[in-house]
């Protein structure tokens, strides 16, 4: 467990002190944020304030895509690695990783757990790392999935749609 807690210091002060400036000097001293940042590095395995999240509502469901901002292919290669860990617990109705990362229950994962078996995940690759794909014909569904989006967006401080 102090094993654990060291890590996540260490994730945290490197996140913090990453040297951007702007609005994620911003993001880095709001807590809240900071906290989801240290988090989610360690659930990742790549620092997050030089990777971006884009939460993105589709019609039958959505697409979560994670890149590096430059190039890097061990950072690009562990999170292909890590949306498929993520494809395969969602899958299976296990939100937990998220509930970790936000520390909190996250909107939408109820019904995403519940309807599981209407929802599939699909792992793309993207040149700097990956994205999932989230699809249902599912009504209910499609609300948690845009409810869990919508979340995952504001939390991370992340767009709607891929900045090209």
């Amino acid at each position: 467990m102090r094993r654990t807690r060291m890590v996540l210091l260490a994730v945290a002060v490197t996140a913090c002190g990453s040297g951007k400036t702007g609005q994620s000097a911003a993001h880095a001293r709001d807590s809240g944020f900071a906290g989801v940042q240290a988090r989610g590095a360690v659930a990742m395995g790549v620092n997050q304030y030089t990777s971006h999240h884009v939460f993105e509502p589709l019609d039958d469901g959505g697409r979560i895509e994670l890149e590096r901002d430059a190039p890097d292919s061990a950072g690009a290669a562990q999170i292909r690695r890590h949306m498929q860990l993520i494809a395969d617990r969602f899958a299976a109705g296990d939100f937990a990783l998220p509930g970790f990362v936000h520390a909190r229950g996250v909107p939408g994962t109820e019904v995403m757990s519940a309807r599981r078996a209407a929802i599939s995940y699909a792992v793309e690759t993207l040149p700097r790392g990956a994205a999932l794909r989230i699809q249902t014909a599912d009504s209910s569904a499609i609300g948690a999935i845009h409810e869990f989006l919508a979340f995952q967006r504001q939390d991370h401080h992340a767009g709607a749609h891929r900045d090209s």
